[in-house]
């Protein structure tokens, strides 16, 4: 793929196992949502998928972590994911796994390197309503 990374955010905006960066993408051209976050020092990022059911994970914007923040868990079904490879740990989820980004950190950024599967929304295109 010829197209370059995308910048996300600062690397000083994701703390440790804290507030995750959610931001909006196009997977196989209809309208997802993404996140970044920082566990355990690396930076990771998946869509805000559930591999259980497909829905939005997180229970409150950027929330995705449990109480112990140990684990990725969905807000719906209790799904448990790893988070440094995504793989599902505990509940409904059985063998599956979160569908991984490419994402590194390079100097004071967190970058994103699209694929052919999930893409950045095209400048001109809504991907949510107005509220963003």
């Amino acid at each position: 793929m010829a197209e370059g990374p995308e910048r996300l955010c600062r690397s000083s905006d994701l703390t440790e196992s804290g507030r995750a960066f959610v931001f909006d993408v196009l997977e196989r051209g209809r309208p997802a949502r993404a996140f970044v976050l920082r566990h355990e020092g690396a930076v990771v990022g998946y869509l805000n998928r559930c591999a259980h059911v497909p829905a939005e994970m997180d229970w409150q914007e950027g929330e995705f972590l449990d109480a112990d923040r140990r684990f990725i868990v969905c807000s719906i079904h209790g799904a448990s994911y790893r988070p440094a490879d995504g793989r599902c740990v505990d509940g409904p989820c059985g063998r599956g796994r979160l569908l991984a980004l490419t994402v590194r950190e390079e100097g004071d950024e967190v970058l994103w390197y699209p694929d052919a599967a999930i893409r950045p929304p095209a400048f001109d295109e809504p991907v949510r309503g107005s509220e963003g």
